[in-house]
């Protein structure tokens, strides 16, 4: 049974988990700037609280250089604030209609990296010409509708877009790459190699067109690469 917020405060049976939390969540924020994928305050990481309808996430407008797990905040997936001194980041109700609607997200991560959002400015799918897209991505890295920040219209955009694909990265149209993973540390790996595959075949397409990679090796790279690589 999930439990929501109580009296706009953290459930004292999830205190230590949530605790636990603001910790990773902090730690992944500097991942973004360490993999260039953020410039000033742009940028947030955001990991679901299991079992409970609630939401870790970094306040909006903070500088990466002043986070602390104390500085995240935590909000129900309505996007209300229910413990944390700041404002919940200005993206929380596109993460919180993520968590609402794709149960099997625990993770979710936006960027504006330079690479991925130029193909996003065109409106552009990335196309998987890479064996490592084929291995991440199962294929193209689809692009989702515009939609405007303060609501959950990028929400919807994001799981009506990867609803239909399995990839974990989504580039919303004239705005930025968003992510989604089982953990937020997948999220958070997804967007560097999303930049990384951005980047990678714009080069590809300056020199010449890229070879792409019939379905079916694209379908056994996923495979392997999802259930047999690293380790177990």
């Amino acid at each position: 049974m999930m439990r929501g917020a109580e009296d706009r405060g953290v459930p004292a049976a999830a205190a230590d988990l949530v605790a636990q939390l603001r910790e990773e969540v902090c730690d992944l924020h500097a991942e973004l700037p360490r993999n260039d994928l953020v410039v000033w305050t742009a940028g947030n990481v955001s990991a679901r609280v299991p079992g409970y309808e609630l939401l870790v996430i970094k306040p909006s407008g903070v500088s990466y250089d002043e986070l602390t797990p104390e500085a995240m905040v935590v909000t129900d997936l309505e996007g209300r604030l229910v413990e944390g001194e700041r404002a919940p980041s200005s993206d929380t109700a596109a993460h919180a209609y993520v968590y609402k609607h794709l149960p099997d997200v625990n993770g979710v991560v936006h960027t504006h990296s330079t690479y991925a959002t130029a193909w996003a400015a065109r409106g552009e799918p990335i196309p998987c010409v890479l064996t490592m897209m084929g291995d991440e991505f199962g294929g193209e890295v689809p692009v989702g509708p515009f939609a405007l920040i303060g609501d959950d219209s990028i929400g919807r955009g994001i799981v009506e877009t990867l609803r239909h694909h399995r990839s974990p990265a989504v580039l919303m149209q004239n705005h930025g790459p968003f992510t989604i993973g089982r953990s937020a540390r997948a999220a958070v790996k997804a967007a560097v190699l999303c930049e990384e595959v951005a980047r990678t075949v714009h080069i590809a397409r300056q020199l010449g067109e890229p070879i792409p990679i019939p379905q079916s090796d694209i379908d056994s790279l996923y495979d392997r690469y999802q259930n047999v690589y690293g380790q177990r």
